[in-house]
């Protein structure tokens, strides 16, 4: 099942105050992505934040899970109706996951 575009957008909004907030569709799901890097996914209309040391005790409840059959366990975010709490957890994400690899030049 693939996400409300309402919802992703929804979710976007909410996170606005991290940085630069984009929801890119992939693979009929969406990547949510803060500052141009890559912070998590939002799938079936639930957002998932790549999973790191400095934003798990951040957390108000540590619920790690896979977004999709065969993904890697991430952090489920429930709460999204609390702007400054997600804005904070999206902003640590992001301050916590490497900076992207250049891409090769063809």
């Amino acid at each position: 099942m693939a996400s409300n575009t309402d919802i992703v957008q929804y979710i976007a909004d909410q996170c606005a105050q991290a940085g630069e907030i984009s929801a890119k569709k992939m693979f009929g799901d969406y990547g949510l992505y803060c500052n141009g890097k890559i912070v998590g996914v939002i799938c079936d209309d639930n957002l998932y934040l790549k999973p790191t040391d400095a934003v798990r005790p951040l957390l108000r409840s540590l619920d790690l899970q896979p977004p999709y059959d065969g993904a890697k366990p991430s952090f489920h975010i429930a709460d999204l109706d609390d702007r400054d709490y997600l804005s904070m957890l999206v902003r640590e994400t992001y301050k916590a996951l490497p900076e992207p690899k250049p891409k090769k030049k063809k």
